[in-house]
């Protein structure tokens, strides 16, 4: 059975656990392949709602075994606040598997992040001030520390004390702040590691085995596809790759083994942290759709910004990702919206762009041309078919298909799980 990835197709925070919760009863593997705490998902499951960090959303569906890849990076007290939280409201995560292979976020990554963002003043990122970064600095940088490292206590101090040779200099000379020892890193990791070694397997050889046997594995990417350091809004972007390509490599998965690769995109837009975002409103509406949207981080409960439905970005999220599927979300949110734009091209200086400008310098200064199409007023939180749906809400639909280049098989109406228009079976055609 091939593998499946779930993407997000905007900035984040599109309703991706809304889509995994979806599926989650019919796969048997759901995978986190890259982020680490910095990347939340929320899913309401019977009125009860569940902020998800680090845990995959399949954490919440019983028949998938979770699995936390080894592109991730992991903060191991968020990952056991966060289990706890959950067997607290009688969640079990005994079925939770580690990749050995996994980096690990130390205490100085966070410092590192920290004290970092406000050095670059007016030129900083916007991070989370989690660590992410500068951990995914150190993994490429070849100075990390891995799942597998607090097994064994000499190599472990000795990546710690490789890794604070560079971290100390800039810590006490640049940023005004003490050394850190390899003491105190040492017995931080080592404290985690009787808990944790139940949880630590060969993600990669699982994984595999598991599609040779026909199973279905679910890949749960974190971010987006804007976030991506390659493809996204460089530099405000993450320090992974959180596209497709990037959830074959953060779960050891090959790319001819994926069948679908489904992109979550709401029916407007979101985005957190700094950098362009060309149809962002400024106004009522924009306080409209964050409230009604309920638009505020998982993470930092940081208000996200908010604009309207930018085709243009779908369009090479689309290309970007191969998507083969559109899940559409938060489209509730749309109703009693008389008029609702849609942006279709850029200008750019004066010029038309129809596709992304090859340039940030470009996209800095892109204004949308919209396209506007008539809104409803009916309550859709109850249709289940796309017949249900009001007309105009219809219409609205199919012109996304056409404008982003991708088909939309589902349609999310509300914030319960239940709550999905499904038009084609995201699993099987």
């Amino acid at each position: 059975m091939p593998a499946i990835a779930i993407v997000g197709a905007q900035w984040g925070d599109e309703g991706k656990g809304k889509a995994t919760d979806l599926l989650g009863g019919r796969v048997d593997y759901v995978v986190k392949p890259n982020g680490g705490n910095n990347a939340g998902h929320t899913v309401v499951v019977n009125g009860e709602k569940f902020e998800l960090k680090l845990l995959p959303a399949g954490i919440l569906s019983p028949n998938a075994v979770p699995v936390i890849g080894n592109g991730v990076v992991i903060n191991l007290e968020a990952l056991f606040e966060e289990i706890d939280g959950l067997e607290s409201r009688g969640h079990s995560c005994a079925n939770l598997k580690i990749s050995a292979n996994a980096h690990l976020v130390a205490p100085y990554h966070q410092t590192m992040d920290k004290v970092t963002e406000r050095f670059l003043g007016k030129r900083a990122i916007g991070t989370t001030g989690r660590g992410i970064g500068p951990t995914y600095q150190d993994k490429v940088a070849r100075l990390g520390i891995r799942v597998q490292d607090i097994f064994d206590e000499s190599i472990l101090r000795q990546k710690i004390e490789g890794a604070l040779k560079q971290k100390n200099e800039l810590l006490v000379k640049l940023y005004n702040r003490r050394a850190v020892t390899v003491d105190e890193v040492a017995e931080y990791f080592l404290g985690f590691a009787d808990r944790l070694r139940p949880m630590v397997v060969d993600s990669v050889n699982l994984l595999n085995d598991a599609l040779d046997e026909g199973q279905v594995v679910l890949m749960e990417g974190g971010q987006a596809t804007f976030l991506d350091v390659d493809h996204g809004t460089y530099p405000f972007v993450t320090s992974s790759n959180p596209t497709a390509g990037g959830a074959s490599v953060g779960a050891g998965i090959g790319p001819t083994r994926f069948s679908r690769t489904i992109g979550i995109v709401k029916a407007y837009t979101t985005r957190v942290g700094a950098g362009p975002f060309p149809t962002e409103l400024f106004d009522e509406m924009g306080e409209q759709l964050r409230a009604t949207g309920g638009e505020f981080g998982v993470n930092t409960g940081r208000p996200r910004r908010t604009g309207w439905y930018d085709a243009v970005l779908a369009h090479y999220a689309a290309r970007v990702n191969g998507f083969t599927d559109y899940f559409v979300t938060k489209l509730d949110v749309l109703t009693g919206i008389e008029r609702i734009p849609v942006c279709v091209a850029y200008d750019v200086d004066g010029v038309r762009h129809e596709r992304m400008p090859m340039t940030q310098t470009e996209f800095h200064h892109a204004t949308p041309i919209y396209e506007h199409f008539d809104g409803w007023t009916e309550d859709i939180s109850g249709a289940r078919t796309f017949e249900d749906l009001p007309e105009n809400a219809q219409t609205y639909l199919k012109a996304l298909e056409r404008l982003s280049g991708c088909r939309i098989s589902a349609v999310g109406v509300g914030p319960g799980r239940d709550q999905v228009v499904q038009i084609r079976d995201l699993i099987e055609d």
